[in-house]
């Protein structure tokens, strides 16, 4: 693989993701029993803004730098905010936490966390980063083959029922990525059913997804909710437009917190023509 998240820390989709991904494990930490978390596509779990690579593209200033300097009024996004925050508190001025960061913080003494990264350089980098937290288990390892791994999980030979599978591919193969990802999410789901699972996508021409929609509508959950942005008109398969969220085993009343977070989200983003969108592909049972 070729790709480098370094390069779109902090843009639109990483806004989007992240500000889920806080609502999500919000929901799942108000109750008191413990927590696992698999982050199967994790990268380095912290990035620099004024690294040569993200000042190359210039991403997280359309993205996090906008919210930043005019936060919007919705408390999913103060909640990730919040969380960006103190991570520049503790790291520096132009830290931006990644997805392990961001459960790592999120989540408590009781939960554990597993992060796979397959490119090398980008592992060591990780496991670098949350060296001496016992929680986090880091895996220089394929994500998906992580999953048949590591579902069901287990603290001792307890099995845990509750918990978060972070689906974040580069999909450097197009659209195949979304066929290999439907199938490692109904396999993850036979192992796992009580799981939540987010598969993060990229929107490029957004008619394209319709198939992939019909597949996750049928996959073995008890509720798929789609929640997408888009900054910019899904007119051209050349750049990404947006990016989406497929929920599966959604928490309870997730889609009215990100419901509201997605319209402030657009109203801060929006570079013209852009658009928001919350549907259930299937809803809860």
């Amino acid at each position: 693989m070729n790709y480098r998240h370094a390069f779109h820390a902090g843009n639109h989709a990483d806004v989007l993701k992240h500000v889920a991904l806080l609502a999500i494990c919000d929901a799942l930490t108000a109750k008191p029993t413990p927590l696992f978390a698999l982050d199967t596509h994790a990268g380095r779990g912290l990035y620099r803004l004024k690294s040569s690579s993200a000042q190359r593209t210039g991403e997280a200033e359309a993205g996090i730098g906008r919210l930043l300097a005019a936060p919007p009024k919705d408390p999913a996004i103060a909640r990730y905010l919040k969380a960006v925050r103190a991570c520049r508190s503790a790291l520096g001025h132009d830290a931006y936490p990644g997805s392990p960061w961001l459960l790592a913080h999120a989540l408590r003494e009781q939960d554990r966390i597993a992060c796979c990264e397959l490119q090398p350089i980008e592992a060591a980098a990780l496991k670098a980063n949350f060296t001496g937290d016992g929680r986090v288990a880091v895996h220089a390892s394929d994500g998906y083959a992580a999953m048949k791994a590591l579902l069901p999980p287990k603290i001792g030979a307890t099995k845990l029922g509750r918990g978060l599978v972070l689906i974040d591919p580069p999909y450097e193969a197009q659209l195949d990525e979304f066929e290999t990802a439907v199938g490692a999410l109904r396999d993850g789901l036979q192992r796992w059913p009580e799981g939540v699972f987010a598969l993060w996508y990229p929107i490029k021409l957004r008619r394209t997804l319709r198939p992939f929609h019909r597949k996750a509508a049928n996959l073995p959950a008890r509720s798929a909710l789609a929640v997408e942005l888009l900054v910019r008109a899904d007119d051209s398969p050349l750049r990404m437009n947006g990016s989406g969220l497929l929920l599966l085993n959604a928490p309870w009343q997730i889609d009215a917190v990100l419901g509201h977070a997605l319209q402030a989200l657009l109203g801060a983003l929006d570079d013209g023509g852009g658009s928001s969108h919350l549907e259930w592909l299937r809803m809860p049972t």
